[in-house]
């Protein structure tokens, strides 16, 4: 991206490279349960090494309130690099102070290092300007590939860019731009698909988006309250009636901007919230009082594929229904695959992001045929709700300054 400078025409040969990665990784009995953060990160780690460069990481595990914490601990994700890299990583007890100082120091050229979470220290999420200046004289360079924390005005994320040379990591790029290509430069037409229990945990991501969409289509439990706002009763259905006026807002501003707001037609309906329990489609003007809506129905289904078949840009965050459970799963799983096969075909852009959509898309067996998945979580949302990323706006402001802008 140029707004943001990029790592790649750097010349680190010689040089210590601070990098800060987002390798918050699911642990059990101080054992790393999912190493796919790590196996994201590693080729940047081993293109940095056969650049010249000798590596020194800082990440945070888990939320160890300032207190150093063995159960959160980073030594076991600095065993786990290792194996990914095929590299001894060298592990350093603290990530600031004399362990941390003489340890780096020792390290030979194109060597590799992990710091102790960052987040041993209160001064990391107290953004101080203090322990950022002890955290950067581990490193000539500064580099951020954590996107996923990029929404933290944290002193490895934001402080210390301010005192070194700071530089965007390759996956931090990556992230940036393919947001960038689902939602500020789309090819159009250009969809979003937002699913979820409630419209409160997404109302800012709905605005912004119905402003920038051609379609917003909406799912879950949060395509109740919409559908409760145009005067359908939606019986027992997860709903929330004190929002009925937001998400006529959202339909009001959607429609000065041009943005057709997609809600469900029919949907599947059961008594209980149950894997169990006897259901049936429901046209949604036909729910009954003690019917919950669970999923989308296939006449909805059917109707959101027609509108992605003649979409270029997909960006899809939420399931359509209650997923976790296998009878309410199936319109996320018939869109998922529809969207799959129109990515790999080449007519459709697909971005996606959040966990539970990363769950149903791997449920669905797509993820992989996606464009780009996001695994950011926080970050990825703010990013949908239109707001500045602290990390994302120093690096920027830095790259416009050394460029005299």
């Amino acid at each position: 991206m140029r707004c943001l400078p990029s790592l790649d025409d750097v010349d680190v040969a010689g040089k210590k490279v601070l990098i800060r990665a987002d390798l918050n990784v699911p642990m059990k009995n101080g054992i790393v349960t999912d190493a796919t953060r790590i196996k994201r990160f590693a080729p940047t780690v081993d293109n940095l090494v056969k650049r010249g460069a000798t590596v020194v990481i800082m990440t945070h595990l888990g939320r160890p309130q300032g207190e150093a914490n063995p159960h959160y601990s980073t030594q076991p994700i600095a065993l786990g690099l290792s194996e990914v890299l095929g590299r001894h990583v060298t592990f350093l007890s603290d990530c600031v102070g004399p362990i941390s100082e003489l340890g780096v120091d020792k390290l030979a050229v194109g060597s590799v290092a992990m710091l102790e979470n960052v987040r041993f220290h209160r001064g990391e999420t107290g953004n101080s300007r203090n322990f950022a200046l002890r955290l950067s004289v581990h490193g000539d360079i500064y580099v951020n590939d954590a996107f996923s924390c990029a929404h933290r005005a944290h002193a490895s994320t934001h402080a210390i860019a301010q005192l070194m040379p700071s530089h965007a990591g390759p996956s931090l790029l990556a992230e940036v731009q393919a947001l960038e290509t689902a939602l500020a430069t789309p090819k159009r037409p250009a969809a979003a698909l937002v699913g979820g229990a409630k419209v409160s945990s997404k109302i800012d991501v709905l605005r912004n988006l119905s402003s920038k969409v051609d379609y917003l289509i909406i799912g879950g439990g949060m395509a109740n309250t919409f559908l409760a706002a145009t005067g359908i009763d939606v019986g027992r259905s997860l709903h929330e009636p004190g929002l009925l006026s937001v998400a006529q807002s959202i339909m009001a501003t959607a429609e000065k901007s041009g943005c057709k707001i997609v809600l469900p037609v029919d949907v599947m309906v059961a008594n209980e919230f149950s894997a169990t329990a006897p259901h049936h489609i429901s046209d949604v003007a036909q729910i009954e009082p003690l019917q919950m809506a669970l999923d989308s129905g296939p006449v909805s289904v059917a109707m959101i594929i027609d509108i992605l078949k003649s979409c270029k840009t997909l960006l899809w965050n939420g399931p359509l229904g209650a997923f976790e459970l296998e009878p309410f799963a199936a319109a996320t799983n018939a869109v998922a695959r529809a969207a799959a096969a129109l990515t790999r075909s080449g007519g459709l852009i697909t971005v996606a992001g959040g966990g539970d959509t990363v769950a149903a898309l791997n449920g669905a067996g797509v993820a992989d045929d996606f464009t780009y998945i996001s695994t950011a979580g926080g970050a990825f949302l703010e990013w949908l709700e239109g707001r500045p990323l602290p990390g994302i706006e120093i690096l920027k402001s830095n790259h416009k300054q050394r460029l005299g802008a």
